[in-house]
């Protein structure tokens, strides 16, 4: 049974009135043990369901049946790489700084986490053509990851491995347009104060933050999406 199979029975008991607008259903361990696959499948068509508007799903608050399906904008969490080479530029990135640090009030707050516990700090340039094109600020919760393994990711973007190898099960994305600081304007090439547009995201396993992620771009960034 593959993802799609998973998503195909969960729409006909929520058509179906099995599981009816408003009620919690089943956890992903649940739904996975009922239906023999694994969880991250189980995750995949919920998310599925979920970008669709006939699930919400919140953080510690589990999965429920949307009381007003709505069509939402689909907005995927995108491979920089991709985005770079889709636009016929070849794409490269430099780690500027990696470290295990206590994570600081403000990210901790974004993640749910209390100040100072230990992360890996990740500050990333994305070049496109050789010139810069995105600049990352990372706080990255190493507990999440499979078999507790560090990656390098020097030879693939944090950005690239974790969007490949972890699942996230609910998310937090907000877009700000801010003035660039010196030391954000000379990592992109451009003059402080010019506008940057910024990303700023956070995602979580069922049980876990994974990452908080600070992304900008310089003038002339357009960011897409579907409804």
């Amino acid at each position: 049974m593959g993802w799609e199979d998973v998503r195909e029975e969960v729409l006909r008991r929520i058509r179906g009135r099995v599981w009816a607008p408003g009620v919690v259903i089943p956890g992903e361990e649940a739904l996975a043990v009922e239906f023999g696959v694994a969880r991250a499948t189980v995750n995949r068509a919920l998310r599925d369901l979920a970008e669709a508007g006939l699930l919400e799903r919140r953080r510690k608050a589990g999965t429920r049946v949307a009381l007003l399906p709505v069509r939402k904008a689909t907005l995927e969490i995108s491979i920089i790489r991709q985005e770079v080479e889709a636009r016929g530029e070849v794409y490269a990135h430099r780690i500027l700084e990696s470290r295990m640090e206590g994570i600081p009030l403000a990210a901790a707050l974004r993640m749910g986490v209390p100040a100072g516990v230990p992360m890996l700090f990740l500050e990333t340039l994305h070049l496109a053509g050789g010139r810069p094109f995105a600049h990352e600020v990372r706080w990255l919760n190493l507990a999440v990851l499979p078999g507790g393994v560090v990656p390098d990711f020097a030879a693939v973007s944090a950005n690239e491995w974790l969007v490949q190898n972890v699942a996230y099960a609910t998310g937090d994305i907000a877009f700000s347009a801010e003035a660039a600081t010196r030391a954000e304007a000379a990592a992109l090439g451009i003059a402080a104060g010019d506008p940057v547009f910024v990303t700023e995201r956070v995602t979580w396993t069922a049980e876990a933050p994974i990452t908080f992620v600070r992304l900008l771009h310089g003038p002339g960034y357009r960011l897409r999406t579907v409804v």
